[in-house]
């Protein structure tokens, strides 16, 4: 490693995933004594250089894990603000029906529809056009408030993932116009398997994001398509949001997404989803229909 190349992981049951990393060798390596989770100061990019190097002299020292044998979590920790940028990419928004917006389109998600790179993906109940959404996420490290410009941005990122920004169509286009209800279900934003410092990443601009169903190539595209690139849209999100450590902005997914196929093949149980944006990692998700439960006298 060097610089502050880092890969970082959470690997454990749900609520309780301990912080990892991958080291030079390949090992995942349990960092729990260094630092209590992927998440606030600990995603500071400048302590994030720090562990690099720390990694690089004592990593061997670090208890093994075998994420083979263990679930892996979101990169982050829940909890923090989730933002998804709509129609960042052309062909996208000819997919939608839409036309190319002018300034970008932003919507919130539930910071509890992050789910791990490999969990079930969960179809709601009555949803019958659940979509597929590869984008780049980007997660916070440093808070951003009024940038003064695009070009400060990347100082306040602690890294990228691979990410699905699963959408209920019709409950995001036909209730009310509202696309918080058709993002919000839980499970609807896998995040992961790495968080991915940007000095290992490189080029923003130029990374290709993949989807396939069922095996079938659905998106291929890249990131040298989007209209508002990532330094961007950081500094434009900055001017009217404050953006905290472990904040995480979905930036957009590209064309190929079930809405606006003429045999519109939206997810049902048993599809499997494999998305990929080149150099973070691969996310494997499998569908099933979300059961329900009654409700408790006194809940809600």
């Amino acid at each position: 490693m060097s610089g502050s190349d880092v890969r970082l992981l959470r690997v454990g049951p749900p609520g309780r995933e301990r912080p990892c990393v991958l080291d030079r060798e390949g090992v995942v390596r349990d960092v729990s004594a260094w630092v209590s989770d992927w998440t606030g100061s600990a995603l500071d990019p400048d302590f994030l250089t720090d562990l690099a190097g720390r990694l690089a002299a004592e990593a061997t020292r670090l208890p093994r894990v075998d994420p083979g044998a263990r679930r892996v979590g979101p990169a982050v920790r829940p909890g923090g603000h989730l933002v998804s940028i709509g129609l960042n990419y052309r062909d996208h928004a000819e997919d939608a029906g839409m036309p190319v917006p002018a300034e970008p389109v932003v919507a919130s998600k539930s910071p509890w529809t992050l789910s791990g790179p490999y969990d079930d993906l969960l179809i709601p109940p009555g949803g019958d056009r659940t979509d597929w959404e590869v984008e780049l996420a980007v997660v916070i490290g440093r808070r951003a408030r009024y940038l003064p410009d695009q070009h400060a941005a990347l100082g306040h990122l602690a890294g990228l993932c691979t990410a699905n920004d699963v959408s209920e169509r019709g409950w995001l286009l036909d209730r009310g116009g509202q696309w918080l209800k058709g993002k919000s279900f839980e499970s609807f934003s896998p995040l992961g398997p790495y968080l991915v410092t940007p000095d290992e990443v490189g080029d923003l601009g130029s990374l290709r994001l993949t989807c396939r169903v069922n095996g079938r190539l659905m998106q291929h595209s890249s990131t040298t398509e989007m209209i508002f690139e990532v330094p961007w849209l950081l500094w434009y999100l900055s001017q009217f949001l404050v953006l905290e450590p472990g904040d995480v902005v979905l930036t957009g997914s590209p064309g190929g997404v079930a809405l606006g196929r003429p045999d519109e093949p939206y997810l049902r149980p048993g599809d499997l989803v494999e998305t990929e944006v080149a150099g973070l990692g691969t996310q494997r998700q499998r569908c099933r229909r979300a059961k329900t439960r009654p409700g408790r006298k006194g809940t809600r």
